[in-house]
């Protein structure tokens, strides 16, 4: 049986992380470190990712864009190109947290060029030890033939019904919920600080709401290094839910906490969040 070959052109936690479950279960990793930092080598490495020019990420069978929602279009307008002139054009699945008609629009432009896209949304953390996750939900009509390749490599890839857009409306809902209500907790921790209120917050959600408590601290310390990506996919939420101006206005408002958090005065309130969960 032919080894599958996958390009994953970012070496991030979740791209990384992706990369080393899939080579662990026999597929050839490519990607490409052009510009990239010497932690982005370390970690590429240790993914057993093959680098490569990018232009030889053509000759993947599949390429997974995992990169901030930010760079997602962008990506694609520049790789589109080198994809459709290679002898066997790869599959051009797009993993990021995008709204639907980012999605639509990047459906547009492969279109343009001839390529296959298959939308999909990565529900989940990182692949580590011990966890079976994340869910790699796909949309699309080429969404069987990604699944089909990625059989038994160590992903749980599901296939949503419908056209390219629903795996990406699937992905806004869910981090609708999960990073907006810890943009809503953070904001809440930090105003009850700030408030002298904070112990007696703390005592009350680790009293009358337990699992919320639970859940805060260990999804709020690990949103500090990734707010700037975070950011980005609020803003991509705000444009799924549009037609609510009201809903719209609060992922707006996450945005904008988020780029809050990630830039250079972000790091005191960082700080007084890590204060309020580690309280005893």
């Amino acid at each position: 049986m032919t080894e599958p070959v996958v390009a994953i052109l970012a070496q991030g936690a979740m791209g990384a992380g992706i990369a080393a479950r899939l080579s662990s279960h026999g597929v050839r990793v490519l990607t490409c470190l052009d510009g990239r930092s010497a932690a982005s080598a370390t970690r590429a490495a240790a993914a057993g990712m093959e680098p490569v020019a990018e232009a030889a990420l053509a000759g993947a069978d599949a390429f997974l864009s995992i990169l901030p929602p930010a760079e997602a279009l962008a990506t694609a307008e520049r790789l589109a190109p080198a994809f459709a002139a290679a002898p066997q054009q790869p599959l051009y699945a797009d993993c990021n947290a995008v709204s639907p008609e980012t999605m639509r629009r990047m459906a547009a432009l492969c279109g343009v060029y001839g390529l296959r896209l298959v939308d999909a949304g990565i529900i989940g953390g990182p692949p580590r030890d011990g966890y079976a996750g994340p869910v790699l939900y796909v949309s699309g009509a080429d969404a069987p033939l990604l699944a089909a390749l990625l059989d038994g490599r160590g992903l749980d890839v599901r296939i949503v019904e419908g056209a390219v857009g629903a795996a990406s409306a699937l992905k806004m809902s869910y981090a609708g919920i999960t990073k907006g209500l810890v943009a809503i907790a953070s904001a809440m921790m930090l105003a009850s600080t700030r408030a002298g209120a904070a112990e007696a917050l703390r005592a009350e959600l680790a009293s009358s709401q337990p699992a919320l408590a639970a859940w805060f601290g260990r999804m709020v310390p690990s949103m500090y290094g990734k707010a700037y990506r975070w950011s980005g996919e609020m803003e991509e939420i705000a444009a799924f839910v549009a037609e609510d101006p009201a809903a719209a206005a609060i992922y707006r408002g996450a945005a904008a906490f988020y780029e809050r958090l990630a830039g250079p005065s972000g790091a005191v309130e960082i700080a007084d969040l890590a204060a309020f969960l580690e309280r005893p």
